[in-house]
């Protein structure tokens, strides 16, 4: 009999092991802190947010993400603008230094990941496949917020011609719901 209190269990042991690798090697590779990091793939996916949009997709208060900012700019890895809009807004975006950090950052949490993925056979790999879409499907219905979950995705990975991003499709079904 199938005892799903253990695959909870095996599922959050694996999750938290790739989550600490995977920042780890991130943070290492950027010379910045987890949420800087995160923020800066974040607006290589969505350049010209505000501070705040930006403070509320990595998960910070907006006086939080206003220092976050004021510190990545001073490294030189992002750049404020004024909004084209609200004259009492600026929009943030990538310097070039900070998109070469962002690339640096996309590779160091691809490789911890795809190196576990290798004592996996390819039919093995598919299965896995789609039981994540099954479960990040199922984390948007739990969490409401796609740029929240996908903060630290490499989007290019997920949306390909072979496939899209399962979060993504979640949140347009969401969209296309009746109040």
């Amino acid at each position: 009999m199938h005892d799903s209190n253990t695959t909870a269990n095996l599922l959050g042991a694996t999750a938290l092991a790739l989550t600490d690798v995977t920042l780890g090697n991130v943070t290492r590779a950027a010379g910045v802190a987890a949420r800087a990091a995160t923020a800066l793939v974040t607006l290589s996916a969505s350049p010209g947010l505000s501070v705040s949009e930006l403070g509320r997709r990595v998960g910070l208060t907006q006086s939080a993400a206003a220092r976050m900012v004021d510190t990545l700019e001073a490294d030189g890895l992002l750049k404020r603008s004024p909004h084209p809009f609200n004259s009492h807004w600026v929009t943030v975006s990538l310097t070039e230094t900070g998109w070469a950090t962002t690339q640096h950052i996309l590779g160091a949490r691809a490789t911890p990941l795809s190196g576990v993925l290798e004592c996996l056979d390819e039919g093995e790999q598919q299965t896995l496949s789609c039981l994540l879409v099954k479960i990040l499907t199922q984390l948007y219905k739990d969490n409401g917020n796609a740029q929240y979950i996908c903060r630290l995705c490499d989007r290019g990975a997920c949306a390909t011609e072979h496939s899209t991003c399962p979060v993504g499709e979640a949140e347009r079904q969401d969209r296309r719901q009746p109040d």
